[in-house]
């Protein structure tokens, strides 16, 4: 009875958003073909789809709350102007986002998700690496989420550096435009887990250089299914999508 249990219990965890050594399927912005991006439809949408990760962006406003959102400015996704640190939460939750949606706060994702996928946190704007850290640990401490269920990137490496400081063991993926090798020294300053390439910039010699580096490639943002198979041709390790039933 006991190995039936252990077995049983090793098969939902496998199932419940933990990480794996398969293809990840990654809700970029949620499932943002469908829905307004960053929104909790769009997140649901992505869980909805059978995603394995969701990624959403994260912004510090002004009075402090961690927001999720990926424009410096509200311009073109809402009713309002100006930049989104500027705002305090009270006039942001005035703001309406196309689809009658509003701006969620990072413990709202954290909350509907309720650890059944990962979900890739992008650091987008400045002073992020903090407070995240601090909601991330009270999730996996309060709320059954697990540290192989969270992932930190950001286009702002010494955001990444400020979040390394903070938590030795999180899991971290440098995002990247341009060459990926030449994230390969600061992945490893930062004891990343993976590397994050625009899918266009990618081949199979540094695909596989990457992965023998010991860094997961987790490519984005790819639409199009003949992109999609270019990248599982080439071995990579997961894949951010719009429309993430175009990888099932």
């Amino acid at each position: 009875m006991r190995q039936i249990l252990a077995t049983v219990l090793v098969l939902l965890a496998t199932g419940c958003g933990h990480m794996s050594d398969e293809l990840l399927v990654i809700g970029h912005r949620g499932a943002m073909g469908h829905e307004t991006e960053n929104t909790l439809a769009s997140v649901e949408k992505a869980m909805e789809l059978g995603v394995d990760m969701i990624e959403i962006d994260v912004f510090k406003i002004d009075s402090g709350e961690i927001v999720v959102f990926h424009d410096e400015r509200v311009e073109r996704l809402t009713n309002g102007g100006g930049k989104i640190e500027e705002y305090n939460i009270f006039d942001l939750m005035q703001l309406t986002l196309d689809g009658n949606h509003k701006i969620p706060q990072l413990q709202d994702v954290l909350k509907l998700i309720d650890g059944k996928v990962a979900l890739n946190i992008e650091l987008k704007g400045a002073n992020t690496a903090q407070r995240v850290n601090f909601i991330t640990d009270y999730y996996i401490k309060e709320r059954g989420w697990t540290l192989d269920q969270f992932v930190i990137s950001s286009f702002n490496w010494d955001e990444l550096r400020k979040m390394r400081s903070l938590n030795d063991d999180i899991a971290i993926a440098v995002l990247t435009e341009a060459d990926p090798l030449e994230a390969l020294p600061t992945a490893k300053e930062l004891n990343a887990m993976a590397i994050n390439p625009n899918f266009k910039m990618l081949n199979r010699e540094n695909v596989t250089a990457l992965q023998q580096a010991g860094y997961r490639v987790y490519t984005w943002t790819v639409n199009e299914p003949e992109d999609i198979d270019r990248m599982k041709e080439l071995g990579v390790d997961g894949i951010f999508t719009n429309y993430p039933e175009r990888l099932r």
